[in-house]
């Protein structure tokens, strides 16, 4: 592999986010760690996004000789454009950053520390989930080896984004990991395979990113029966590698990572979705009352599920989310 020229890349895909990339591009211009470049991947965005972007760019001449703007001639969807900045990147570490959210000045480099000094292949620290008026601190676990990770998150304990971890660039060089291209609903269940193959992952208690639940028409917004196709297509190529690494070493986890899937089937008054619920992963529901690590409300509903007490469920979202959360806390 060629020697890195930047201490971290940062790949910054964007599409129809031209309300929320000035603030975004703005907090990656003014990162304390200097040696930085940043990849910004135009998905063929059709409103005044790229503008905005270079606008807020062009005020930051001390950093132009380390921007980098990609253009895709046609709208590939997310994961193309993640796989579009990977393939020129040319830093030790890899970032991945959504262009409607923004953050702290200091996290590359505290991330960058906290990689160097443990000689961790993955680093992953807290985030925000940030509002139009307030945020919520997310706090995350910590675990000492990639294999009790991997197994957090196929426990719905931790979370597998792509945007809270910093990951060395050569796991996914050496590994020919990409991005599922085409397939974007899910496509963060990459981050799960990379964590199969680190050596020494390392966790970081401080939250430096603002993931805002504003951008209606952002990648991740909408949902549609492609949306089921393209999810479904991301865990069977999880699941797969999984398989094929570990044999059935981790067959209770990733048993629990399928009923994690189809849990937000239940959430809803829709039985149509009741009826999803039944079709995906049946294997799977003899583990509901095992993971011990989730609240009883999440395996009861999915027990009750499993024994077509789907009445019950659509009186229990009824009640909770359309009364107490729809009057109360509205």
């Amino acid at each position: 592999m060629e020697k890195e020229l930047y201490k971290v890349s940062v790949v910054i895909p964007i599409y129809k986010v031209e309300l929320f990339v000035a603030r975004c591009v703005q907090s990656l211009m003014e990162q304390t760690l200097t040696d930085v470049e940043f990849i910004f991947v135009d998905d063929a965005s059709p409103d005044s996004s790229i503008s905005v972007l270079r606008k807020v760019i062009a005020k930051y001449p001390e950093r132009s000789n380390r921007v980098k703007v990609l253009t895709h001639t046609e709208n590939k969807g997310l994961p193309a454009a993640r796989n579009t900045g990977l393939a020129v990147a040319q830093g030790e570490y890899i970032f991945h950053c959504d262009s409607d959210d923004f953050v702290d000045s200091d996290m590359l480099e505290q991330l960058y520390r906290k990689a160097t000094e443990t000689d961790a292949d993955i680093v992953w620290c807290d985030w925000w989930l940030s509002f139009a008026r307030n945020e919520r601190y997310m706090k995350q676990p910590e675990y000492l080896t990639p294999m009790e990770a991997l197994k957090g998150m196929l426990s719905g304990v931790m979370k597998f984004n792509v945007w809270n971890k910093l990951i060395r660039r050569s796991l996914y060089v050496e590994n020919d990991m990409k991005f599922p291209a085409g397939y974007g609903m899910g496509e963060d269940m990459t981050i799960m395979r990379l964590f199969a193959r680190a050596s020494k992952v390392a966790y970081l208690p401080k939250a430096f990113y603002h993931y805002v639940q504003l951008n209606t028409g952002a990648f991740s917004k909408t949902y549609s029966n492609r949306h089921l196709e393209e999810l479904q297509h991301n865990v069977s190529l999880l699941l797969r590698d999984l398989q094929q690494l570990f044999g059935d070493q981790l067959k209770k986890e990733m048993a629990f990572f399928q009923l994690d899937v189809k849990f937000p089937f239940l959430i809803t008054d829709d039985f149509s979705k009741y009826k999803l619920w039944q079709s995906w992963y049946p294997e799977a529901n003899q583990y509901i009352l095992q993971n011990r690590q989730l609240s009883w409300r999440s395996r009861g509903l999915q027990w009750l599920a499993w024994k077509h007490q789907f009445w019950t469920i659509w009186l229990y979202y009824k009640c909770i989310h359309k009364i107490i959360y729809g009057l109360i806390y509205r």
